[in-house]
């Protein structure tokens, strides 16, 4: 076939340039995989509110790029007006969380994989992706960030519950401060040596500390 040729190929043509088995296996193999990272999405979110459709999307989104690879690789003249077609995509829905934009990659990388043939690289490699995921993601450590909002009457009872907490955290720093006739509200970042908050009891029972409340925090939202 010469270049010309390519060029002037018709519609009919095209219908049998994929073959019906390839078809089936890339897009069962694409809804595995899409699966797969939709278990993972699940396993491991950590946000502040859980959408079960942004995971349906991604198993979606896995099958579409497949779908459209798969015609991309099997037409030359296809492929280049694809490029165009999709130059004026906007997508509009901000992510806020960074791993939702991970995800959403990850799903777009297996389904160009799977529709290029290279099969063995898809699955392990999302094998791969998954299981670092699931390790790191759901890792819970007590050095991360608590933010403390503690509510004293007096200087003095604020110096002592700062001393108290610099002997007992492995990090404490104010974020925060407001003072007012009635007492001063402090909002500290506190990081713990252990994974324990037993700290919290001898702080309410001293005196002139009337409350002290922790909320884990990690830079976007508390919970």
């Amino acid at each position: 076939m010469s270049f010309n040729d390519i060029f002037k190929s018709s519609f009919l043509e095209n219908i049998n340039s994929v073959s019906v088995l390839d078809m089936v296996i890339a897009l069962a193999l694409a809804f595995g995989l899409g699966l797969f990272i939709f278990l993972v999405y699940q396993k491991t979110f950590s946000g502040v509110m859980y959408s079960s459709s942004f995971g349906v999307a991604l198993v979606a989104l896995t099958m579409i790029t497949t779908l459209v690879i798969l015609a991309v690789t099997s037409n030359v003249v296809l492929s280049l007006g694809m490029v165009g077609a999709l130059s004026i995509v906007r997508f509009r829905t901000a992510i806020k969380e960074p791993m939702d934009i991970v995800f959403l990659f990850w799903s777009i990388a297996v389904g160009i994989v799977l529709a290029a043939g290279l099969i063995p690289l898809a699955v392990l490699g999302s094998v791969s992706v998954g299981a670092v995921l699931l390790i790191f993601v759901n890792k819970k450590s007590y050095v991360n960030p608590y933010i403390l909002v503690l509510q004293c009457g007096n200087r003095d009872s604020e110096l002592q519950a700062i001393s108290y907490l610099d002997s007992c955290v492995q990090r404490c720093a104010v974020k925060s401060k407001t003072v007012q006739k009635s007492g001063i509200e402090l909002n500290l970042e506190v990081r713990l040596k252990q994974n324990d908050t037993g700290f919290l009891n001898v702080l309410t029972e001293m005196e002139g500390i009337h409350s002290a409340v922790l909320v884990s925090y990690n830079g976007d939202y508390m919970g």
